[in-house]
This record gives C-alpha cells, structure tokens and sequence, in this order.
C-alpha cells in the first residue's frame, strides 16, 4: 500500500498533466496552409537562398501568403517551375531573365606565365593567404574549386587539364552560390538572351599592360581598344581592365573580333 498510492497520485498528475497539454496543444495549434508543402514539392529544395528568403520552406510559405508572384521568384526552379507554382496558387506567371555564371578569368595552366601549386591549400580561402611568386596574378583564379562546392546544382566541375572551374549553363541556375563562395570575386552573373551572343571578358587582372603580360598570355591589356570598337558603349575600362554592360551589349562581336589579347569571350563563339 505505501507504494502503491505514490504510483497512483503520480499517475493521477501525469493524466492530468498530458489533458492539459491535449488543450493547450488544440487551442494554441498553428495550421499551416497545406498548399505551401505543394509549392515546395515543387521546388529544387537546394535552399541556396537565390530567391532572397532563408530557404525553399520560407520562399512557399512567402507565396502562399502573396496576393501574386510579383517580387517572388525561384532560380533553381526556372520559368516552368515558377508556371507550376503560379497555376497552382492561381496566380499569373512571368517569365523572368535568364541569369548564369561566368568566369572573368582564363589563367590555365598554360595560359598563366607563372604558376604556383595551391591544391595543399584545398580551398581557394586559404590559398589566397599564400605568398605568391614574382609576377604571379594576385587577381586570377585560384583553382581550388570553393565555386565547385558551393554549386547546390552540379553546374560547376574543375577542368584537370586546364586547372580552371567550367561552368554548365545547361544546368547554371544563376543562384549566385558559386560567385558569393569565390574569394577573389571573378565569377559575374549575366543575364543571357537565347536571341544574341553572351559577351564577357575572362580577365579580372588590374596590372597594367606591360606588366599583366608577365603573368597571363590572354590577360586584358587595358589597351581601351575594345571601348572604342563598340558601337552600343556597352564597356567600360578601370583599373586597366575592360567590363561589359550586359544590359547594352547586343553582342556584335566587334569587341571580340578586335581584342589584341583574346581576352573577350562570347557564347556561342564570336570568331575574332
């Protein structure tokens, strides 16, 4: 009997215990909109954040609680997965720009005039730490593939023979995860229109001409040629090094046909 009415009184509480937390549970209980669990079934669920909100969760639960997809939208899912979403919460879909990744740098290992080895390094972070050689280029790719890490998509993979990230646009998402990952900051998005030719200079060398061709053999020479040859004023030249607007190129080609270095590229290829 002694043992036996301690188990009672505390049987007795902890039934009385799990109907109070049965009520408070009922009353306080939060529904969540059984539509948002669809919109994210029919994200990429890679939460890389390209949208703008924590997470693929927080992008469906921001639609679900929109009056239209204004503002709203998901990279990694593209025009057809955004359809999908609007049609389901009865929304109207537009298409947005199509936005990839391009490397401003084209310092193979042949390309470069002075190397280095960094894969000990591992990471492109802690190699740029590293004391470098006379006339190597501080500003090039680092080759150690943090972009390649950082791609929740598969679109990046490092070139063995080249010693440079190769990025698939086929599979690019334009989320921005490999340009925000890469220390040296050689990685720009550019919105692509199927209509015309991508231009882009793979060069992010600040030298000045004479002393940029000591490091790389397709390095931008900050000449300016490429500013005078273009009819839409699309480039600009700072730092002894080209830029293009993607906004303004309409991709002529003039740019590519007339670098002196080869360091402006297009896709498809522009024959210079």
């Amino acid at each position: 009997m002694g043992i036996l009415l301690p188990m009672l009184i505390l049987g007795g509480a902890g039934l009385v215990a799990a109907v109070i937390l049965f009520i408070v549970a009922k009353r306080f209980a939060v529904y969540e909109d059984e539509r948002i669990a669809q919109v994210e079934a029919l994200l990429p669920g890679a939460n890389c954040g390209a949208c703008g909100r924590k997470g693929c969760h927080d992008f469906a639960v921001a639609c679900c609680e929109a009056k239209s997809l204004d503002g709203l939208r998901c990279p990694g899912a593209g025009d057809a997965g955004m359809a999908a979403i609007a049609e389901l919460l009865g929304f109207t879909a537009s298409a947005g720009p199509k936005v990839r990744a391009f490397v401003r740098c084209n310092g193979t290992c042949d390309n470069r005039l002075v190397n280095r080895n960094v894969m000990a390094a591992q990471s492109c972070s802690f190699a740029k730490t590293l004391a470098v050689p006379e006339n190597y280029c501080v500003w090039g790719c680092l080759g150690c593939g943090d972009c390649v890490s950082a791609c929740r998509f598969g679109a990046l993979t490092m070139d063995a023979a080249t010693g440079m990230p190769v990025v698939d646009l086929e599979k690019c998402t334009g989320c921005e995860a490999c340009s925000k990952a890469c220390p040296q900051g050689i990685i720009a998005m550019r919105t692509v229109d199927d209509e015309r030719p991508t231009v882009w200079v793979a060069c992010s060398n600040k030298a000045k001409g004479a002393a940029s061709r000591k490091m790389c053999a397709v390095s931008c020479i900050g000449c300016g040629k490429c500013v005078r040859s273009c009819p839409e004023k699309a480039i600009e030249l700072a730092d002894n090094v080209a830029t293009i607007n993607g906004d303004l190129c309409v991709g002529c080609g003039k740019c590519v046909e007339g670098c002196p270095t080869h360091a402006i590229h297009s896709i498809p290829e522009i024959e210079n």
